[in-house]
């Protein structure tokens, strides 16, 4: 096996035994790096002498025998709105492409206490506005099985990255499945965690009520491997929870028999693609042979989820954004006056889609309007919440498609945004109330991926990664080969 087709758990055995060094690891990641980016364009920035250096520190501490974290030496891309002390984060905006932060994100902090080695920050639509990572000032990122196709958005590049086997593990983050969306749509495997149980500290804001960083990764113990490192209390942020924090790696293998699984007729409505259907549908005969009682249930709210999604997030957004003034830091444009300057410095350091939502979320805070929609989309926001806590008192978890479509073309959707923004019906809920979300991949439609998802009450990372665990097990074929010419062996 190909040193860059293991998976982090079996890196982490390898180095344990030093038949590896973190060093060539790293090595090899970069040298898959340079050789995929002219095709795929996953990563805004590569860190090649700090992860070197990185590297080489943990082969002197495995030498001197010191004991080491679980993820001691192995490599990690992280998205580019995650904050990197030293290290360039530009959220894919001209806006701050020359920004470097003072400071790491809480996630990065604990990161390098855990051992991993960042090799670099990821593409990703800018300021995570997008749902394809085409809208990324520095260029699109492509999909790695089929370039023409997009690899689904904001946090593309890290799924991108994982799918071309540059990495073995990735950060993304996911305001309504922009961690999800990717990883179906680049057959990789992304948790969305419960609202708080990530820190947010040092991820640049974009609607603040709704994201979280989320794990990506190509097998589900490197998930819970890596949302074990990132997860818990922070004293940094107040929004986390303070719930004890329980690590899932070492209840994935606890059995699963008797679970019951909803899955939600509104998910398998009209706007999903008949071969989505049909695929994901095929899974639920896995999860049944495992022991699984499956049941369909309604969530009639379902279809008005886009809607308060996109009116809460753009309004938040519209708050989050006012601070890139040209005052403080980021891109300063030159002008007669203080509100020439203002002007001109958004005119050019906003790309057209980030525009697009600062004026719609302006329009809905505003006087006359704010009643009409922003508090109506928080009330139907609080009936989303209260349907899915009553379905999780007959079922334990949720199957749902993870997208209704396949990955498109490149260039598709981009003179139409509302299809695009149609493309997160399935994973927005999640984030409106909070809850713990994963993608799985389910097999391919004529060479392109497709993803389903489990959705659990708060708190349920541990059983929805037990579920998922046992579901790869059994149904290994779904991501583990590429299709003829595709996946990393055809890039």
């Amino acid at each position: 096996m190909h040193l860059l087709d293991m998976t982090a758990a079996e890196l982490a055995e390898a180095l344990a035994a030093k038949t590896v060094s973190a060093v060539e690891l790293t090595r090899a990641c970069l040298e898959r790096i340079a050789a995929v980016e002219p095709k795929v364009h996953a990563f805004i920035t590569v860190c090649a002498e700090e992860a070197f250096k990185q590297a080489a520190d943990i082969d002197r501490r495995r030498l001197r025998g010191e004991p080491l974290p679980p993820l001691a030496g192995i490599p990690v891309a992280v998205k580019d709105n995650i904050c990197t002390a030293g290290i360039r984060t530009s959220c894919a905006s001209r806006m701050l492409q020359d920004f470097v932060p003072p400071y790491d994100a809480t996630v990065v902090m604990r990161l390098k206490q855990a051992g991993a080695v960042v090799v670099g920050k990821t593409n990703m639509d800018e300021f995570a506005m997008g749902s394809t990572t085409e809208y990324s000032f520095f260029g699109p990122t492509r999909n790695p099985w089929r370039h023409e196709y997009v690899p689904g958005g904001s946090s593309g590049g890290s799924a991108a990255a994982l799918a071309a086997r540059a990495v073995p593990l990735a950060l993304g983050s996911d305001t309504g499945g922009s961690v999800r969306l990717p990883a179906a749509f680049c057959g990789v495997m992304g948790l969305k965690p419960t609202y708080g149980r990530v820190s947010r500290y040092g991820l640049v804001a974009f609607a603040s009520s709704l994201e979280q960083i989320g794990p990506m990764a190509r097998s589900v113990r490197d998930l819970a491997l890596l949302y074990d490192a990132i997860g818990g209390w922070d004293d940094y942020d107040q929004t986390t929870l303070p719930a004890e924090f329980i690590p899932t790696l070492p209840g994935l293998n606890k059995e699963i028999k008797g679970l019951r699984v909803g899955v939600p007729a509104e998910y398998f409505g009209p706007g999903l693609e008949s071969a989505v259907r049909e695929k994901v549908r095929s899974r639920l005969k896995v999860l049944q042979d495992l022991g699984l009682i499956v049941e369909e249930i309604s969530l009639p709210t379902t279809e008005y989820a886009v809607a308060a999604y996109y009116v809460i997030a753009m309004a938040e957004a519209s708050s989050n954004l006012a601070r890139y003034d040209g005052v403080r830091y980021g891109h300063r444009a030159a002008g007669r006056d203080i509100l020439a300057m203002f002007t001109r410095t958004r005119q050019e350091g906003f790309g057209p889609e980030v525009k697009r939502r600062i004026m719609i979320g302006t329009y809905v805070l505003s006087a006359g309007y704010y009643d009409e929609y922003y508090r109506k989309a928080q009330e139907v926001r609080t009936l989303i919440r209260r349907e899915l806590e009553a379905a999780f008192t007959r079922c334990d978890l949720l199957l749902t498609p993870t997208a209704p479509v396949l990955p498109w073309m490149m260039g598709e959707k981009q003179r139409d945004p509302l299809t695009m923004y149609l493309a997160d019906c399935c994973t927005v809920p999640a984030n409106l109330a909070g809850l713990p979300g994963l993608s799985l991949p389910c097999g391919f439609v004529d060479g392109l991926p497709v993803g389903m998802q489990l959705l659990g009450p708060a708190l349920s990372e541990p059983l929805l990664l037990r579920v998922a665990y046992h579901y790869e097990q059994a149904a290994a074929s779904c991501h583990a080969t590429p299709p003829e010419g595709g996946g990393a062996g055809g890039i």
